[in-house]
């Protein structure tokens, strides 16, 4: 997306966010949800809480490998490792293979680890870059459950870099809470309606431990 940018990595979420904020990286990517597994970071949690923006956003179509060592074969492999939500995006194609899924910290992490655990019983769910990488070869090409699987990214920034009117289709993205009471989410929505404003996205979660969904993390058009 910034190929003149150098790519800086970070454990978690939360390490990207206070990076932006601390200015120790100009800007950040944050994956939010997937087309065939559905949400994927806490951004609506870490959001509320942080003075970044949000100031474009990327889809990016998702190609898995299932890798394995060299001269292993499908038959070998007993474990398959990977990122939760690589191996929830291939849940059925798993299930057809009879591989139990074993979650692990991130994709190539787990392709380094089959590589160096040197046992040809396990595989990893990886990148084509990742098997160049750490020296293993595809079990099984383009491993997906759905022709569609892509990852949908947000582009953090420091700064509040507003599209500018008329440059093409806007999104913007807000949290909102209501109070607990019947029909407030109905009241709260209805000016979106009345207005013609398309909402294209709704989540709902719990804060301060509780079970009732009383925080919104919205898309409109616009």
């Amino acid at each position: 997306v910034y190929p003149d940018y150098e790519p800086v990595p970070f454990q978690t979420f939360e390490e990207c966010f206070a990076a932006i904020e601390n200015g120790s990286a100009d800007l950040g990517m944050i994956p939010v949800e997937n087309s065939t597994a559905g949400r994927v970071a806490d951004i609506h949690y870490l959001l509320p809480d942080s003075s970044v923006y949000i100031i474009g956003e990327y889809f990016l179509p998702v190609h898995h490998q299932l890798l394995g060592l060299p001269g292993a074969t499908l038959a070998d492999l007993r474990t398959v490792h990977s990122h939760p939500q690589a191996l929830a995006q291939c849940r059925v194609a798993l299930r057809e293979l009879g591989l139990p899924a074993v979650a692990g910290a991130d994709t190539a992490g787990c392709a380094r680890e089959v590589a160096e655990a040197g046992d040809p019983t396990r595989g990893a769910i990886a990148s084509e870059l990742a098997a160049e990488a750490y020296g293993l070869q595809i079990l099984k090409a383009d491993l997906k459950d759905e022709e569609h699987n892509t990852t949908r990214f947000m582009i953090l920034s420091s700064k509040e870099l507003r599209a500018a009117a008329g440059i093409g289709p806007i999104v913007s993205t807000f949290v909102f809470k209501v109070s607990n009471l019947p029909a407030a989410l109905y009241k709260a929505l209805g000016g979106f309606a009345t207005n013609g404003v398309n909402m294209t996205k709704l989540e709902s979660y719990m804060v301060g431990g509780q079970f009732i969904a009383t925080q919104f993390l919205a898309d409109i058009e616009g």
